[in-house]
């Protein structure tokens, strides 16, 4: 089987593979190597199936969606605060009026 061969009962990424290099110690390799040769999976395999578990176990952690939940208001304050910065700058439908003391550019 080759190292980027889909799995039976595992859903196939539409998106393009990338490599990761990760370092690992050699017991861990050998290790690895062995649960891959019983299941007659490559490393490569292996590898994707336990992160691919790891990230839907995450998914679920109370912990990580406090955090998710954190980091998704700060990217929410900071794109509002670049919506107004532009609407400053150029006008248009930002949440804040234009500066004191500038009007607004008429079309003809």
């Amino acid at each position: 089987m080759s190292e980027d061969t889909p799995l039976a009962g595992y859903p196939v990424s539409q998106s393009q593979m990338r490599t990761l290099a990760v370092r690992i110690t050699d017991d861990l390799r050998a290790q690895l190597d062995v649960i891959a040769q019983l299941n007659s999976r490559s490393v490569t395999e292996e590898i994707r199936i336990a992160l691919e578990a790891w990230v839907e176990t995450s998914k679920s952690d109370p912990s990580v969606l406090k955090r998710a939940e954190s980091v998704r208001a700060d990217i929410e304050r900071e794109a509002e605060t670049k919506r107004n910065a532009i609407a400053a700058i150029f006008g248009g439908s930002g949440t804040t009026a234009a500066p004191k003391g500038r009007a607004k550019a008429v079309e003809a």
